[in-house]
């Protein structure tokens, strides 16, 4: 058996610093009664507004990459939380429109804007949120979302 220390694996290290950076988001949006994921589904849902989207719940977990029964859960929360609307789709009565109520929004922006201070302190080594080694790092994550998880179908 060699001696040589194991280095850790790409994958792991994802592993490690997602883990990481949830955590650290939990405890950055705690204090406005949210969590990480409540989170995602509202800076997700602020953001796709502000470009004239208006998701169905579907739209959402595809865009944050949750699970949809995960999202309908979280969604109901929020809006019991008053932090969203959820209301049928007039073209496809299986799908549910959100929207973020006023008191949403200001969460949003207030949570967003605390993320942001976070990750821009995160990513301090790379030159910080708007540093050209994190915009590299961004693209090469990126490009590792594209690839899908299943491998392609051999006809």
């Amino acid at each position: 058996m060699s001696g040589a220390p194991l280095s850790p694996t790409p994958g792991f290290l994802v592993w490690r610093l997602s883990m990481k950076w949830r955590v650290a988001v939990d405890r950055a949006v705690a204090p406005l009664g949210l969590t990480h994921a409540q989170y995602s589904l509202l800076a997700s849902l602020l953001g796709m507004q502000r470009s004239g989207q208006s998701p169905s719940q579907r739209q959402l977990a595809d865009h944050t990459g949750l699970e949809p029964l995960y999202v309908s859960k979280l969604a109901r929360a929020l809006e019991a939380a008053g932090l969203i609307e959820r209301a049928p789709d007039p073209a496809d009565t299986r799908a549910v429109r959100l929207s973020l109520t006023d008191h949403g929004r200001e969460v949003s922006r207030n949570a967003v804007g605390i993320v942001q201070q976070l990750l821009d302190r995160l990513l301090a080594p790379l030159g910080g949120l708007d540093g050209p080694r994190t915009d590299v790092f961004a693209h090469e994550l990126a490009a590792l979302l594209d690839v899908p998880l299943d491998p392609p179908t051999k006809e």
